[in-house]
Parts: C-alpha cells; structure tokens; sequence
C-alpha cells in the first residue's frame, strides 16, 4: 500500500513540475479522482489562492452517482462555467498522477466544451 502511495506522489509531482516549467503564469486546473467523487480546482500558484471549484459532491448532483464519467464531465462543465466568471479563460491541466483516460479525460473533454483552453 505504502508503495502505490509514493509511487502516485511521485508521478504527481512529476506532471506538477512539467506543468510548472511551461505555465507562463496560467493558473492550474486540478483534478482529485477518489472512488466514488471527482473534484477540479483552479489555483493561481502565484498568489496561491484557489480561483474556482467544482466536485461532484456539489447541490446540483445531489441524488447522482458522483462516481462515473457522466459525473466528470458535469463538474468539467461546472468548472469551465465557474471559471469563466472568474475571468480565467486558459489553464494548465494538471491531471495529478492519474492516466488521461475514463473520468479524467471525461472532464478534460468537458471542460474544453465549456470554453477553458489547454
């Protein structure tokens, strides 16, 4: 168990540090996959403030499964409105040390549909 943990640390701050090199002050969208909820932020790393939020834990799923790809791409959806409004319109995706497939694409995809670009 303790390994998969490090392991994950280690792909993450791997894509974090990429991410990093190449974000020429865009803020970061970030997204927490657990087993049965997705959760996107937008963090400004600069000022160290988080822009917007959206998870599927959220009063607009209640009584939906949090847990599956049509959850992820209503939060990625949720996330590019909200970011909108805060007037972010580019960002960098930070998919953790998850694979970019299943939910997390879902939600990239999603996102992307909404208007944020990367």
């Amino acid at each position: 168990m303790a390994n998969r943990i490090q392991n994950m640390r280690r792909r993450s701050s791997r894509v974090r540090r990429s991410l990093k090199a190449r974000a020429n002050g865009r803020p970061r969208l970030s997204v927490f996959r657990s087993g049965k909820h997705i959760y996107a932020q937008i963090i400004d790393d600069v000022n160290g403030h988080t822009l917007a939020a959206a998870s599927s834990l959220d009063k607009s799923f209640k009584g939906t499964s949090g847990g599956d790809k049509k959850a992820a791409g209503a939060v990625g959806r949720l996330i590019a409105q909200r970011g909108m409004e805060a007037g972010v319109g580019e960002v960098v995706f930070d998919r953790g040390g998850y694979i970019f497939h299943g939910r997390v694409k879902a939600l990239a995809d999603a996102a992307r549909e909404g208007g944020l670009q990367f």
